[in-house]
């Protein structure tokens, strides 16, 4: 992988995309890409896999079938010659439908999405804060709001740390090395050149920065390990009102707020306490490399007192089982299971819900019209070299052929949203399959009459 890396973006930024495959999630590998600074695309279970190469495998895996190989030689030589036989049509094909693959799937979630909010809203119960759990609640979606409450402090033994609240986090950073690159073209006996520099210099990082990969190592070595881990504490048991929430709701909890070190006991005599931070060094302010400082940070504060602050209210949508708050399935295959930071009705929640999903909605329509509307003006453009060496018939080409893009795209991205909207609402699918065809009627009211014979 890191020869293919280095041939298509050099020293360039770049993220690694991976599925969660046993191999690719194991510790070993997460490991490898970290010891190597590679940072990894975060990928969710269960996600739809558009990847084309899925496709070619495909194509692999049936014809592979079809002829039947009867031993493990025969198996290789039969998948090297299907695979030989993947003409670069194929793959450009594939390639240029991702804009409208990535269409149809945002189109399609996004409707059943508002199609489970609508569901949730006309079923939705509202408790009472200091009600009990009543049974004939059971299995029913339910709203409440209340202050978010846990049985005991989350601590930090070490540090002498400790608050009442749902999550602490422990954040460490360590004095490094930082490796800075800049690259610049210039011209050399009729070739062009790249010529790159390096600067280094001393910074407070999160993540361990292996000096190993840095062009100049001697005199720039960072420690191959911090002295402190970063951690997150969670509360085993977490309430709102009288239910217990699930470890979906929780997990939505992340309002973190830094923990202010101010009043809190004096700290073990190896640690230096300056602003916010404790230090592993007696001089805060000339730190070495290596040198580590901790922070705190909190989110949902579940206490009675004072410090650092009142519990939180928080408004929850989730089904009730029991005493206990749960995801909710829809109708339409959705899980409903929401929380927010906030006092809010049941209306108001839901009426957030559908505001985000609608702007989310157009903006991922946006999206894809553009890679459509990128897709086929790059299509296109092998027309424009053709007439490149002729101004004025380059710039009417050009104009042209970013109108015929435009056009396209716009019909293509109509169709995929229409494609979604069919099973909901028939009529409004009708209508946009209709807008979708206005530029080809327009197209062939101008096109010139055929003579006949």
């Amino acid at each position: 992988m890191l020869p293919a890396a280095d041939q298509l973006y050099g020293d360039a930024d770049f993220i690694f995309q991976q599925d969660l495959a046993p191999a690719h999630s194991a510790k070993a590998t997460s490991t490898w890409f970290k010891d190597h600074g590679i940072p990894v695309l975060n990928w969710p279970a269960n996600f739809t896999d558009l990847n084309p190469i899925e496709n070619l495998w495909g194509i692999v895996k049936r014809k592979t079938l079809y002829a039947r190989p009867n031993n493990a030689e025969e198996l290789k030589a039969t998948i090297g010659a299907t695979w030989a036989l993947i003409i670069p049509e194929q793959c450009h094909r594939l390639i240029d439908s991702m804009p409208r693959r990535i269409a149809a799937v945002i189109q399609g979630r996004a409707l059943r999405t508002a199609s489970s909010l609508e569901e949730g809203l006309s079923q939705v119960v509202s408790l009472h804060p200091h009600s009990r759990p009543q049974e004939n609640n059971n299995n029913r979606l339910v709203h409440l709001t209340a202050p978010l409450r846990t049985l005991q402090p989350l601590h930090d033994p070490n540090y002498r740390v400790a608050v009442q609240a749902v999550k602490l986090k422990r954040q460490v950073e360590m004095y490094q090395w930082v490796e800075y690159s800049e690259s610049r073209d210039y011209e050399e006996g009729g070739e062009t050149k790249t010529e790159t520099t390096y600067n280094y210099n001393t910074e407070w990082k999160a993540e361990l920065i292996n000096s190993r990969n840095f062009d100049k190592e001697i005199g720039h070595i960072n420690p191959s390990a911090m002295a402190v881990e970063s951690v997150t504490v969670v509360a085993p048991d977490v309430q709102v009102g009288p239910f217990f929430l699930s470890k979906g709701i929780v997990d939505q909890i992340e309002n973190f707020q830094t923990l202010s070190l101010k009043g809190i006991p004096d700290p073990e005599p190896f640690l230096t306490v300056d602003e916010d931070y404790f230090y592993h060094t007696p001089n805060p302010r000339r730190p070495e490399v290596g040198d580590v400082r901790v922070s705190f940070s909190y989110a949902g504060l579940s206490g009675e007192g004072t410090y650092p602050g009142p519990a939180q209210k928080v408004s929850v949508v989730a089904m009730q089982r029991d005493d206990t708050l749960k995801p909710f399935r829809t109708k339409s295959g959705d899980i409903l299971e929401i929380i927010y930071l906030e006092e809010l009705s049941a209306e108001e929640v839901f009426e957030r819900e559908l505001n985000y999903n609608s702007m989310r909605t157009w903006a991922l329509r946006a999206g894809g019209w553009l890679l459509m509307f990128l897709g086929i003006s790059l299509m296109t453009r092998i027309l424009h070299t053709l007439v490149d060496w002729v101004p004025v018939l380059r710039e009417l080409v050009s104009a042209g052929l970013k109108l015929f893009a435009l056009c396209v795209s716009s019909s293509l991205s109509l169709l995929t949203i229409a494609s979604g909207w069919i099973f909901y609402r028939p009529l409004v699918a009708i209508g946009l399959i209709a807008m979708a065809a206005i530029p080809v009627v327009i197209g062939r009211n101008r096109a010139p009459a055929k003579k006949k014979q």
